[in-house]
């Protein structure tokens, strides 16, 4: 039993340790990411206004495979420089990263299949989507911020309290009273999951220190 405690606890000293050592590698893996995934935001808002998708389901599917995308980008864009840096995509620090993103994710996954369901045949009920999703990836970001650098629990904490607050106001206004076309609700998550992250991105990239030696 102490001899499995102690590999157990070894295993996280060296996990907490490597995960201190490379800080500076996955704050410069953010910056692109963040603009990437930034960029595919921006796009989908635009994309989903102009195609005019304001019924619940084909909101939910259209940003859940928007979701899909941006993570297929990220996972590319993280191997790649993994590559580059002579370092393992899948190491333990990495999988304890996506081990305290995954919880969130996937309540928000459950929560667009709730909605494509074909008992939800109200547009409006739509409109509960962005800011619970807001709420759970800003919950995951802050999660993730415990294995990366401290800015990303702050860009989490504000992705939680824009969520929330998006929540509260569409619970405030009672079922379809008042709530505009959900095609507007392509405009909001652009502007919050593509506008934040390339804010973000550009942050990081206007901040990185330069490499030793260059």
């Amino acid at each position: 039993m102490h001899a499995v405690s102690d590999a157990w606890a070894s295993e996280n000293l060296h996990v907490i340790r490597t995960l201190m050592e490379r800080s500076a590698l996955y704050r410069r893996a953010l910056a692109p990411v963040s603009l990437a995934t930034g960029a595919l935001g921006l796009a989908g808002g635009a994309t989903g206004w102009l195609l005019g998708l304001d019924t619940a389901r084909g909101f939910a599917w259209f940003w859940m495979a928007m979701a899909l995308a941006g993570l297929g980008i990220s996972l590319l864009i993280m191997r790649r420089q993994a590559l580059g840096a002579a370092e393992t995509f899948w190491s333990p620090p990495a999988r304890r990263i996506a081990q305290a993103m995954m919880p969130p994710l996937f309540a928000g996954f459950v929560a667009g299949l709730v909605i494509v369901l074909p008992a939800w045949r109200d547009p409006l009920h739509g409109w509960w989507l962005p800011g619970a999703w807001m709420m759970l990836f800003g919950i995951a970001s802050h999660a993730a911020g415990f294995f990366m650098p401290r800015g990303m629990k702050t860009f989490g904490w504000l992705f939680a309290l824009l969520g929330a607050a998006l929540f509260l106001y569409v619970g405030s206004r009672g079922q379809n009273a008042g709530l505009p076309s959900l095609r507007l609700a392509h405009l909001v998550m652009g502007a919050a999951f593509g506008g934040l992250h390339l804010a973000y991105g550009l942050y990081l990239a206007a901040t990185e220190k330069p490499k030793a030696g260059a």
